[in-house]
């Protein structure tokens, strides 16, 4: 959430900076309701300091034996124009937060402009797509024919968008999650193992909710969501709380299965895993200092690209432009790797800088060596998403017989085995 008091002070970079993103802003609306809050806060303590005054003239007159009734009529009436000056407040208060949890994050200067994804810039490329001597395979043949992905069962026993992964499939996405998360927990990530299903003050603080309301599957009965990705979990652990400076950055490290509607993308992607309602993902969170966490971006994004290249897998890293970056996000690099069997780079991880938009909102604190108190900033990023890690493994190191060999990195994780064949 952004604050106020920055809108109003540094309007015409606000402006400038939501029109960037493509964002629906209305300065005035925002000002007016900022006026006429600090309008009724300013009456109702002149109010209050004028009904403490007139309290005192009541005590006097009666301590006297004198007529109070005239002046206790002014504190009756006094305490009603109060009574309806908090309930306005409360109304102000509620419209301004409603029309500020809408607003996204502001985008760093560094952000390039564009309009969509076409305008992402190359930051970088690693690796050199491999040239097969036969047509390669897109992973949903390669899968299926090796009885490792199954579709069809996956959507009898809940509906389109659900994959059972059997056999060798099983193993091998079990085994990209220990792999993933043994190579974080080794570079200083704490390992958590959060619930699946997250309270919507928790949704609320990374920005899920409101904005994303429609992506979100809902226990109605219980009021409680199925995690989209452990970043909410991760992040909420210390909403409300204020961390020390010295334990900064702390780094944290969480597999959990996500789950997301996909609402608004029916026809893309229908075919595969590239698209789930259900995928797991391995997540990196951080908690930095203002001062840290660009630079901490830059190491997140490096510790996610090495799981591609233990894997030797080709990848690249765009940059978000203006007008593609997420709504939480003042920075997001994107690692998009390579499918030979659909010849282009997908989307594997987003590591995105909030700065200090979640925790405004989730009320995450750090005090400073001089015992000041400050928003703390938030990252995160995914390190990758396991499902489409599974992807580029079948679709990398498919064989022209139809079988896969497994990256060497993750033979220990497979019981020693080198190569998946036909059942």
């Amino acid at each position: 959430m952004l604050d106020i008091k920055q809108i109003i002070t540094n309007s015409d970079t606000i402006i400038h900076k939501m029109a960037l993103r493509n964002a629906d802003f209305d300065i005035t609306e925002l000002t007016r309701l900022d006026a006429r809050r600090k309008a009724v806060i300013q009456e109702v303590e002149e109010l209050k300091r004028l009904r403490n005054e007139v309290s005192k003239q009541v005590g006097m007159l009666k301590k006297e034996g004198k007529d109070a009734s005239a002046i206790q009529q002014q504190m009756k009436e006094q305490g009603n124009r109060i009574e309806t000056l908090d309930a306005e407040l409360k109304t102000v208060d509620e419209t301004l937060c409603q029309k500020l949890m809408a607003l996204p994050n502001i985008v760093d200067d560094s952000v390039p402009v564009g309009k969509d994804e076409n305008d992402n810039p190359v930051y970088r490329v690693w690796g050199e797509p491999a040239k097969f001597d036969f047509e390669p395979k897109s992973h949903w043949d390669i899968g299926a024919e090796l009885g490792m992905l199954d579709f069809e069962r996956g959507a009898k026993v809940a509906k389109a968008r659900f994959t059972m992964l059997t056999g060798a499939g099983a193993r091998l996405e079990r085994a990209l999650i220990n792999f993933m998360m043994d190579l974080h927990a080794s570079r200083g990530y704490k390992e958590i193992l959060p619930p699946y299903l997250i309270n919507s003050t928790a949704m609320t603080g990374t920005g899920q909710l409101p904005k994303f309301q429609e992506e979100l599957f809902w226990c109605e009965r219980d009021d409680l969501y199925l995690t989209p990705t452990a970043e909410v979990p991760v992040t909420n652990l210390y909403a409300d709380e204020i961390l020390k400076e010295a334990d900064l950055p702390a780094k944290f490290t969480s597999y959990s299965a996500c789950f997301r509607r996909e609402a608004g993308s029916y026809g893309k992607d229908v075919r595969g895993l590239i698209r789930q309602h259900q995928f797991n993902k391995v997540e990196l969170v951080k908690f930095t200092t203002p001062e840290q966490s660009m630079d901490e971006l830059e190491e997140m994004l490096t510790e996610a690209e090495e799981v591609l290249k233990r894997l030797k897998i080709p990848y690249r890293v765009v940059t978000l432009c203006t007008g593609d970056i997420g709504f939480a996000s003042a920075k997001t690099y994107d690692i998009e790797v390579w499918l030979p069997g659909q010849n282009t780079y997908r989307e594997i991880s987003s590591c995105s800088n909030c700065k200090d938009f979640q925790a405004r909102r989730a009320n995450i604190r750090y005090r400073n060596k001089e015992g000041k108190t400050a928003f703390a900033h938030t990252l995160n990023g995914s390190g990758l998403a396991v499902g489409r890690t599974l992807v580029a493994v079948l679709e990398n190191y498919q064989q022209a017989d139809g079988s896969v060999l497994i990256p060497e990195v993750l033979r220990p994780y497979m019981g020693g085995i080198e190569i998946i064949r036909k059942p």
